[in-house]
């Protein structure tokens, strides 16, 4: 109805508004906080398998995105690099992101989910995309499959992933939807997408689910922060 339009008017520009805070104050992607070069390639999909698992942990994601840091620093990049690498090397690395108390038991599913990715995929996580006939409920049910990550992971990696896997696109799970409610955005995940460029929708997700885990950052979002 015509009459309705100056509303919507008003409301697209506060979601507008809302969106651009968000990217400003809560970006960017876990990936690229991680310093990994997020492309449709072997090594940074992989080193994007690590950081899900590492995040999948009790632990907060910055000392999760600084392990991540440290490891592909060490050179722990690839599948192979991962599953050849010293396991003190690969404890090490962890300590000095501050991942240490669960640092022996992540070693061990690091290397396994390295062996994994050799042994199933031939190194290559693309071949994961083609195996669930890019499908994301069975790209969730192959990534649980690594131990380490469960739902929550596969989530962390989907949401991360959707911008070079575009079948993907647009996925945002349970957290990101309940945060862009909260924030007065539409929590239809198409709707969501809609208001950012193709190439950002990962980073709406990441930003909508740090403000969820940290009220002062929600609060500057909303505009309300003194």
């Amino acid at each position: 109805m015509p009459g309705n339009q100056p509303t919507r008017a008003r409301a697209k520009s506060a979601a507008a508004e809302i969106v651009s805070r968000l990217l400003d104050k809560a970006g960017p992607t876990y990936a690229s906080a991680s310093h990994i070069t997020l492309k449709d390639t072997p090594t940074p999909l992989f080193q994007l398998l690590t950081l899900s698992l590492l995040l999948s942990t009790r632990i907060s994601s910055e000392i999760a995105v600084s392990a991540a840091r440290e490891l592909f620093r060490a050179g722990l990049r690839s599948p192979r690099a991962m599953r050849e690498g010293d396991r003190r090397t690969i404890i090490s690395a962890l300590g000095r992101g501050n991942y240490v108390r669960y640092d022996e038991s992540t070693a061990t599913r690091l290397h396994a989910a390295a062996v994994r990715v050799d042994e199933e995929y031939g190194g290559d996580l693309r071949r994961l995309a083609r195996a669930c006939d890019h499908a994301t409920s069975a790209a969730v049910r192959l990534l649980t499959e690594f131990d380490g990550i469960g739902p929550v992971g596969a989530d962390i990696f989907l949401r991360e992933v959707q911008d070079v896997w575009p079948w993907v696109r647009p996925y945002f799970d349970m957290r990101a939807r309940e945060s862009a409610r909260d924030l007065g955005l539409p929590d239809d995940p198409d709707a969501l997408s809609d208001l950012v460029p193709h190439g950002r929708v990962a980073e709406l997700a990441a930003a909508l689910v740090r403000v969820s885990l940290d009220s002062h950052l929600r609060d500057e979002v909303r505009g309300e922060s003194s």
